[in-house]
């Protein structure tokens, strides 16, 4: 029988062969800016708790310490929808009380966008320093442009009065093409409620953004680095014309992406976003802010009717369907 050659083990291999140098550390990568989004705040007037018990003003409350007392150079403070719970002037009016000492601390500018629970008269009363002259403009959504240095900001209004589910308008769409057409020095954030992407959780993909091919279209090319949405009361991410996608947490309470099968769970918790934009890519991340308790447990399906049958009824939510939904 002929001889088996000896084959080298892995371990003598190996060990002949010269170990490559480990690279140097490269000098630490600093953001350009640093942006905190705050979303899904839900904020009602004095005295009240929704949605089952929560203290959504102290939720806020402590997002704020967190933020001012990490030291953190913020370029600036989005708020991406629902601030109010029910569009009260005075939850507009609590919610200023928190976030405009932050921002005159940090030296940020704060950015408000509209969600499905604001109201656009009092949004733009109370945030925006609108005139009474304007409640007239209840049905003309609130865009607007920012700009913090080289960086801007777009604000899509995502919202339909009556509706929980987003769309934008042709117009809207217009004006956003026609403002990317001009690239900023350090690009674009676009801003809006509604995520143009999916969810994994039935009830929230009812009432994500409509047509997004739509936008995808507007912001194929341009120079916008990062969309910024809410809506969602979790995190996620993913992709709209090649361009990122980050669905903040919410600052109110969060949805549990692991409830049950047929069932609708939510945590009593809160987070909100920190977004570092560097020269060359984006960077989202969760700040967590309160432990991950069970706030409610619903049937999955019976919400997911009361959306349905609000679709059916003008696309409108009625009282009984916002409580399911709620």
């Amino acid at each position: 029988m002929p001889s088996v050659p000896t084959v080298p083990s892995v371990t003598s291999v190996t060990s002949a062969l010269p170990v490559p140098p480990v690279p140097a550390a490269p000098p630490a990568r600093v953001p350009r800016y640093t942006l905190i989004q705050l979303s899904d705040v839900h904020l009602v007037d004095d005295g009240e708790l929704p949605h089952g018990g929560v203290d959504t003003h102290a939720n806020l409350e402590s997002a704020a310490r967190a933020v001012a007392g990490s030291g953190t150079a913020v370029a600036g403070l989005v708020l991406t929808g629902d601030l109010a719970d029910s569009g009260s002037p005075a939850a507009y009016r609590r919610l200023r009380a928190v976030v405009e000492p932050l921002a005159r601390h940090l030296g940020a500018p704060v950015i408000y966008a509209m969600g499905n629970h604001d109201e656009r008269t009092a949004f733009r009363r109370e945030l925006l320093g609108a005139a009474p002259a304007t409640d007239s403009l209840s049905t003309i959504p609130c865009d607007s442009v920012h700009w913090i240095a080289g960086l801007r900001i777009v604000v899509l209004d995502s919202t339909t009065p009556g509706y929980d589910s987003g769309h934008l308008t042709d117009a809207q769409l217009a004006w956003l093409r026609d403002e990317l057409a001009r690239p900023a020095p350090d690009g674009t954030v676009l801003v809006l409620h509604h995520p143009p992407v999916p969810s994994p959780m039935l009830v929230v993909e009812l009432m994500t953004l409509r047509e997004t091919d739509r936008l995808a279209r507007a912001v194929a090319g341009s120079d916008v680095r990062i969309i910024l949405c809410g809506h969602a009361h979790h995190a996620s991410c993913g992709l709209l014309a090649g361009i990122p996608v980050w669905v903040s947490p919410a600052t109110a309470f969060g949805a549990d992406l692991l409830s049950p099968a047929g069932r609708a769970r939510a945590l009593r918790t809160a987070a909100c976003s920190r977004i570092d934009i560097y020269p060359h890519t984006v960077v989202a991340s969760v700040v967590t802010l309160a432990p991950a308790d069970i706030l409610f447990d619903n049937d999955e399906s019976d919400m997911a009717r009361h959306i349905d049958q609000a679709a059916t009824d003008d696309g409108r939510l009625t009282e009984q369907g916002r409580a399911a939904c709620s």
